[in-house]
């Protein structure tokens, strides 16, 4: 996937105007390298303090006020009366807010302070009434900024605002007439921000008619060169899935669509008759987005949480079974290559009565893992979200493959919580997986957009 743009935060530092304010300014400066070395971008105003006329506090508004950021970080170098805060973030309530209390440091025998925590201290439940949506964090004393639970909302925010624009390509609606797949487009506009956008198979189609022999014989090749085959595919399987993949890249880039779903067993498979497992392969290849089968809207929301919130390409997995400490979770078809474990391996193979498609049997990394899945009941929405320990798996088929039958791509998962809790909670076949415990920034991102986190 593409490096995500950097949080943008606005910073406005404070201290009391009968603070020396050479002392407040170091505390200031000092504070933005600091969030500048964790990789946030900051657009800066001089410090404020408390003048009577208020002038220090207009003047941080107009510098910041037609400036674009995703948070706001309210910087307490000292104290502060509280009225001159909210002169400034008045301005900016309708912005995440990170409340960050500094401390003093050591001079010899003695601690010096500027009594930071009196001032975050007198802030915080002022800024629960009146609803700012904000997080609070202090430096302990004497002790280094908690640049992780910054760093996570900072990214949690930035995730909010990329949010607000997202385009969700769905090819079909509702596959196999499932309901765990469908969603309300009012409540998912007002609450998170995608927009999902439905277009017919047809429409493919018909572009798939229009992709030229000589482009599809140029990627034909790159594509029995690139991946590793099991056996010899037939020639048509390679084409077909040459030739979806150019219409599917087409429709997204001239949507600007973000995460892609799709009618895959009641429209791909059925009335194309072969697997579009090969054209995912190669879409993940070819173009930065977020897929997932079966016109899972919930699903396609949820990897874009993840991925704007990791980077990372947000795989879906499947539930097979479970397990007394997890589960045994796969894919019936394609995965991302950023999730393999070496190369890609592809096996020419078919299910059912579905023609010959190039199923994806690679190997999938391992290691330390956070799996989650969006949900919701009228307009209340909630994410199912668990930490766990990605393993090789054991030796299993899915029934009704033809012979040889594959090893699906999939991990056994060794969950950190409790199995049984899990279970009562499921909230799906189909879970989205990041590498690494992303489990703080996804709360974080829940907390400002009011979902709850259910574990």
């Amino acid at each position: 996937m593409k490096k995500l743009r950097p949080a943008k935060a606005g910073f406005v530092c404070f201290g009391e105007i009968n603070t020396p304010k050479d002392i407040i300014k170091k505390k200031c400066v000092d504070a933005k390298s600091i969030l500048k070395t964790a990789g946030i971008e900051v657009i800066a105003t001089t410090p404020v303090c408390d003048d009577s006329s208020g002038a220090e506090a207009a003047r941080a508004v107009q510098e910041l006020k037609n400036k674009e950021f995703d948070l706001l970080i309210v910087c307490i170098a000292g104290w502060i009366p509280s009225w001159a805060v909210f002169e400034v973030i008045e301005h900016f309530k309708h912005l995440p807010m990170l409340l960050w209390g500094l401390t003093g440091w050591q001079r010899g025998d003695c601690f010096v302070t500027t009594a930071d925590q009196a001032g975050t201290s007198a802030l915080r439940k002022p800024m629960i009434d009146m609803g700012y949506n904000f997080k609070y964090v202090v430096n302990f004393l004497g002790q280094e900024a908690p640049l992780d639970e910054i760093v996570s909302f900072a990214e949690a925010a930035r995730t909010v605002k990329m949010l607000k624009t997202a385009k969700i390509g769905m090819m079909g609606y509702r596959d196999m007439r499932l309901y765990g797949t469908l969603y309300d487009g009012v409540s998912l506009k007002g609450k998170i921000g995608p927009e999902i956008e439905h277009f017919e198979m047809l429409e493919i189609e018909q572009m798939m008619r229009d992709v030229s022999d000589a482009e599809i014989d140029i990627l034909s090749k790159e594509v029995l060169m690139k991946w590793q085959f099991t056996k010899d595919p037939q020639p048509q399987t390679v084409s077909q899935t040459v030739r979806l993949f150019l219409a599917l890249k087409k429709k997204i880039e001239e949507r600007g669509y973000l995460a892609f779903s799709f009618v895959d067993v009641d429209g791909i498979k059925k009335l194309m008759q072969f697997a579009p497992a090969g054209a995912l392969t190669l879409l993940h290849e070819k173009m930065d987005i977020c897929t997932i089968p079966e016109n899972d809207s919930m699903g396609a929301v949820t990897q874009l949480m993840t991925h704007f919130l990791t980077g990372q390409v947000a795989a879906y997995l499947e539930i097979y079974e479970f397990m007394e400490n997890g589960a045994l979770m796969g894919v019936p078809d394609y995965v991302p290559g950023e999730i393999v474990d070496g190369n890609i391996k592809i096996m020419p193979n078919a299910f059912g009565e579905f023609g010959e498609g190039l199923l994806n049997v690679s190997t999938l990394k391992t290691g330390k893992v956070t799996i989650a899945r969006l949900t919701y009941t009228g307009d209340k929405y909630s994410i199912h979200l668990i930490t766990g320990t990605a393993k090789p798996p054991r030796k299993w088929e899915e029934v009704g493959w033809a012979p040889p039958v594959p090893q699906l791509p999939s991990l056994e998962i060794e969950f950190d919580g409790n199995t049984g809790n899990f279970i009562q909670n499921v909230m799906g076949q189909h879970y989205i997986i990041s590498y690494g415990d992303n489990r703080k920034k996804m709360e974080d991102l829940c907390n400002l957009l009011g979902i709850e986190v259910i574990s």
